[in-house]
């Protein structure tokens, strides 16, 4: 045998070897699969997109995959149907299931409760349509909240900010801003969050005169202070004369006084 033939004899033995152990190992592996325990799962409902605190879920809001039963959450539920019409109570993440621990206490209506947070307080009050900017202010905005009011023994008029960076969580029965982009809603009742405190602010001045609404940008929360406006200086705006009078300042001399080792400045 030649040694070109001898070497070919090698290559297909070594072949034939490669393949054989493959099959083997092939086998090996699928004995082992076969004999691993099949892991169980169960159906579950999650949320197909990222669900607001206070969001009446629906059937587009959920649906169903499948999660091994040793991470199954705790309260999950495995039909859609029985989620239609609840309420979360905390904001829930794409993909992520929807449990007993996230819901209204099995209600199934709306409740803006679900939407205040800790420490604060829903209060209802009304301003001026026109005021309010025609409509413009929706859920989720923030505003300034005005009043126009008589002050002191004299009733002498005076329009002041009382709050400022408040979220409005309503206007009149819409809890949620409309989806068309421009769209208005004719209410002049505004649910607002408040701290106990400017519950109280707000309580008052309503009763005392009329509130008004400035909207501002969401981001945009710097305390501004003001001292308000009468009549007298409202009317005073734009007025020729008017401008701030320049305060003189008094020029100082500065001198040095040397006595021994001792250097010391006078200003006179």
């Amino acid at each position: 045998m030649s040694r070109s033939s001898r070497a070919l004899a090698q290559i297909a033995i070594a072949l034939l070897l490669s393949l054989v152990a493959a099959f083997m190992i092939f086998r090996w592996m699928s004995v082992q699969t076969a004999n691993q325990p099949q892991v169980r799962q169960s159906p579950v409902v999650v949320a197909k997109s990222a669900l607001k605190k206070g969001t009446k879920l629906v059937a587009e809001h959920l649906e169903i995959k499948n999660f091994p039963m040793d991470v199954k959450p705790s309260g999950a539920f495995n039909d859609t149907k029985s989620l239609v019409g609840k309420v979360i109570t905390i904001g829930v993440g794409a993909n992520e299931p929807v449990t007993v621990s996230k819901l209204v206490r099995d209600k199934v209506i709306t409740s803006i409760s679900t939407m205040v947070e800790p420490g604060k307080r829903a209060m209802s009050v009304k301003g001026n349509r026109v005021m309010g900017l025609a409509g413009f202010v929706h859920p989720g905005d923030r505003v300034d909240v005005l009043v126009s009011m008589t002050e002191g023994e004299k009733e002498k008029p005076v329009t002041k900010v009382v709050l400022e960076w408040i979220k409005v969580l309503a206007t009149g029965t819409q809890l949620e801003s409309p989806l068309e982009e421009g769209s208005t809603a004719s209410v002049d009742i505004y649910t607002l969050e408040l701290t106990p405190e400017e519950s109280e602010r707000i309580a008052l001045a309503a009763s005392q005169g009329e509130l008004h609404f400035a909207l501002r940008n969401a981001a945009d929360n710097a305390t501004v202070y003001t001292t308000g406006q009468t009549p007298r200086s409202a009317l005073a705006a734009y007025r020729k004369g008017q401008e701030p009078r320049k305060v003189k300042t008094r020029k100082w001399h500065k001198v040095e006084v040397i006595s021994g080792d001792a250097v010391s400045s006078q200003k006179f």
